[in-house]
């Protein structure tokens, strides 16, 4: 990998208030989402906080529960 790397933090807080976002707007509460992507409601208030280390695939079935997708460009 080249270049300077970026810091993750900011990423992770950007995915997490997206996250957040989505799933006020869809009505449901982080006991409802976690419970619908198989995680537990702690892991997701991580993801929503942008803190913590969860696994990509906690991420992914997040986003998935809410219709949202990340895309990775190079």
């Amino acid at each position: 990998m080249d270049g300077p790397r970026t810091e993750v933090g900011p990423r992770a807080e950007l995915i997490g208030t997206t996250i957040r976002d989505a799933r006020k707007i869809a009505g449901l509460t982080q006991v409802q989402v976690a419970e619908l992507a198989g995680i537990s409601d702690a892991t997701l208030r991580d993801i929503e906080h942008g803190s913590g280390s969860p696994s990509l695939r906690a991420v992914l079935e997040t986003l998935d529960v809410l219709g949202l997708r990340l895309e990775v460009t190079q």
